[in-house]
């Protein structure tokens, strides 16, 4: 059987494809932005919103987290499912690298999650006809934290009004251990990178 090319992959965001650290620098470096290869457990935080949706709300998980760091010399690549985008069309993250704008803290007073401390871009739709307006951007600390939905969720709803939202608890405890393991090395401030899966370098061929 022939393997699927590069743009296979694409378009299905679920296919068993494992990124490689290769191709994450590529494109971190494609898009001039800082990838952290210095210490142990210096997180690469990067979310990848799934480009064959367009400007559409889909109301699913259908993203992917990446997060890259070194242990012992040797690198580490954990990927989840999650949502980029909102449930309902209210704020969607401008893609972008925002540097030390996650911290560890609660989420709405209830549980611990990365919680935005420093000022990041949304567009909404603002006609609430399921298309974001890309023309129009907000720039601030609206709460754009990282957590968690159900134990595995399948419809993103109330889950996020913009928030980086993992499908499944079990992925988000694993990366908040990951993240409390970093704080302990590099202090508790954490660098968020949003891209689109079309920007992904191609080193498939």
């Amino acid at each position: 059987m022939e393997a699927p090319n590069f743009w296979y992959f694409i378009a299905n965001p679920y296919f068993c494809y494992t990124m490689k650290i290769e191709q994450l620098r590529a494109t971190m470096a494609a898009k001039k932005y800082a990838f952290f290869e210095g210490g142990e457990y210096n997180l690469n935080i990067i979310g990848i919103r799934n480009s064959s949706t367009g400007s559409k709300v889909t109301n699913a998980f259908d993203d992917k987290l990446v997060v890259a760091y070194q242990v012992a010399g040797a690198w580490v690549i954990k990927e989840y499912p999650i949502t980029t985008d909102n449930g309902g069309g209210t704020a969607r993250l401008v893609c972008n690298q925002y540097r030390g704008s996650h911290a560890i803290g609660l989420h709405q007073g209830k549980y611990e999650a990365l919680r935005q401390v420093e000022p990041v871009t949304v567009y909404r739709d603002f006609t609430k006809d399921g298309i974001y307006q890309t023309d129009k951007t907000e720039t601030g600390v609206f709460g754009i934290n990282i957590h968690k939905a159900g134990v595995d969720s399948t419809r993103v709803d109330d889950w996020s009004h913009g928030c980086q939202v993992f499908k499944r608890v079990a992925d988000f405890n694993e990366f908040m251990l990951l993240a409390k393991k970093a704080a302990t090395f590099h202090g508790n401030r954490f660098t968020y990178t949003l891209i689109e899966s079309k920007d992904l370098v191609n080193l498939l061929d």
